[in-house]
């Protein structure tokens, strides 16, 4: 299996999301940045670059009306 290089900050909002998976909370942007100790901003790019890695994925609400913003799962791997 190919090794994934990641950033610092990659790795704290990764191990961010599954640690909010695994509590059952839904990782939304706000909730990433307070578990991996970075402003809502400084999470963006990480986010951003993880979903093209493919190791997380964004969801958008799925009901119309009470959208809390994205949410970003990881992917299981195989």
């Amino acid at each position: 299996m190919q090794q994934v290089q990641l950033s610092e900050a990659e790795q704290r909002v990764y191990q961010a999301v599954t640690t909010l998976e695994a509590r059952g909370q839904v990782p939304y942007p706000d909730l990433i940045a307070e578990e991996s100790g970075l402003t809502e901003e400084q999470v963006g790019s990480p986010l951003h670059l993880l979903t093209e890695k493919g190791l997380l994925h964004r969801e958008d609400s799925p009901m119309a009306g009470l959208d809390f913003g994205p949410r970003f799962c990881a992917r299981q791997m195989a």
